[in-house]
């Protein structure tokens, strides 16, 4: 994509426009870091744009952008721009083109405003954002609460590239936030759920997470995070402390590369506790039924994010099913097979993992499904049933629950190592389930 942006400049220039990389792509490239995307930011106007490249889009002509076509990349190209006014803490009402110094005076933080010429080599800062990657620093472009207060989002973009990059926040910048925070309430549902998706899934997650709580925007997004805070468990199964700090301690255990999934599972997989504390008659703190309301609560939180389904779904699952680990070494075979079988894990796995360091740290369970794992490695956990519904009904057997039932005990059988082949599974069917009459009745 990168050559792809140079011979679209190479193409402005040539045609008597200054272009020029801009953004992300420019402070990836001084940090050294591959970019995922090549802004090119120009002084030709989106009519000029378009005809130097035909079949051209304008996706916002009112505010300069084209996306340009070339050897299969589509790149935005953007002309000079300064905002006007913003009334919608989103987006400015109107723009008016003019030079690259001014543009990148109304972009949001410092290392964001630099431009490179790839032609000559040169990198062009208007905004001191070199001097702010050398200090690894998130400082906004001029003030920051003008900055914020155009647009809302960039409070938790802050919070982002601090915690991607590794950068501190600067002091001005920070307070700033914290006195917008509230403002993040206009952001929609969708541009939340992004912003707090890449923050989450960065390796450096637990920054991220200190970050939204310190600043008071987890008071608006998740305000369901902080009403762990100060709920007591049982000393002697969460030595570490309340459910809060159970839970962020969960987060600095989890993979670097764990799954959006895993991560919402680890936060919310306890969110249920505050309405559920009671302490019985021996003073022991009990959180009967967390489990099933906390997959309740987790539903409505996650769809109030406008998460898809594929997320919410394993996600819900694995915060219903974390207390079920506590039976695995319990489980017949059959069922630990088809409780080990389901596509979501290997994530209630490392949740499980997670919650066991994060609290007392015996990690039995977690052994002993990882030893049934290698037991169980050199066949499907759920191989092909030995007898269908249809060999039954050709075995003078009808439709309905019985029918049902059968398969079920056949199928577990299976699972058991009790039937090996279909032959076994019929004479197995002909000595314990004979034909059930019309009335779906097993025969005497």
């Amino acid at each position: 994509m990168k050559t792809a942006a140079i011979a679209v400049i190479k193409t402005l220039v040539a045609a008597g426009h200054q272009a020029l990389l801009a953004g992300g792509c420019v402070r990836d490239s001084l940090l050294g870091r591959e970019a995922k995307d090549y802004d090119v930011a120009t002084s030709a106007r989106p009519d000029q744009v378009m005809k130097l490249f035909p079949g051209s889009k304008s996706v916002g002509a009112h505010f300069g952008v084209v996306i340009v076509r070339h050897d299969a990349h589509h790149l935005e190209v953007a002309t000079f721009r300064k905002d006007g006014a913003y009334t919608d803490g989103r987006r400015p009402d109107a723009v008016t083109f003019t030079t690259a110094e001014e543009d990148a005076q109304r972009r949001d933080f410092t290392v964001n405003g630099l431009f490179l010429d790839p032609i000559k080599d040169e990198v062009i800062d208007y905004v001191g954002g070199r001097a702010d990657l050398d200090a690894r620093v998130i400082r906004a472009i001029g003030d920051p609460r003008q900055r914020f207060a155009e647009d809302h989002l960039r409070l938790l973009r802050a919070v982002r590239f601090a915690t991607v990059l590794g950068f501190e926040i600067e002091s001005a910048t920070w307070k700033a936030i914290c006195e917008n925070a509230p403002n993040i309430a206009s952001v929609s549902a969708e541009r939340v759920r992004d912003e707090l998706s890449k923050t989450l899934a960065h390796p450096r997650r637990l920054v991220g997470f200190d970050l939204l709580v310190a600043s008071g925007l987890m008071n608006v997004i998740l305000p369901e995070i902080l009403v762990l805070q100060g709920c007591e468990q049982p000393p002697q199964f969460h030595p570490e402390g309340d459910v809060f700090v159970h839970t962020r301690l969960m987060l600095s255990l989890l993979p670097e590369d764990a799954s959006l999934p895993l991560i919402l599972s680890v936060l919310f997989h306890d969110i249920a506790k505050p309405a559920t504390q009671t302490v019985d008659e021996t003073g022991r703190i009990r959180f009967n039924g967390h489990d099933k309301l906390g997959a309740e609560m987790t539903d409505a939180i996650l769809r109030r994010l406008k998460f898809p389904n594929h997320v919410i779904d394993p996600v819900v699952e694995s915060v219903a099913n974390h207390m079920t680990f506590i039976n695995v070494p319990k489980m017949r075979t059959a069922k630990l097979k088809h409780f080990m079988a389901r596509p979501g894990f290997e994530d209630e796995m490392q949740l499980h993992r997670a919650d066991c360091l994060g609290s007392a740290g015996d990690l039995s369970t977690f052994e002993f499904v990882r030893e049934k794992q290698r037991e169980f490695a050199s066949e499907p956990l759920i191989p092909p049933r030995l007898l269908t519904g249809a060999d039954l009904i050709k075995l003078g057997w009808h439709s309905g629950p019985a029918l049902g039932t059968v398969l079920t005990a056949i199928q577990n059988l299976q699972l058991e190592g009790a039937l090996h082949s279909r032959e076994e599974a019929i004479a197995w069917l002909q000595k314990n389930a004979p034909v059930p009459n019309l009335f779906g009745e097993m025969a005497e």
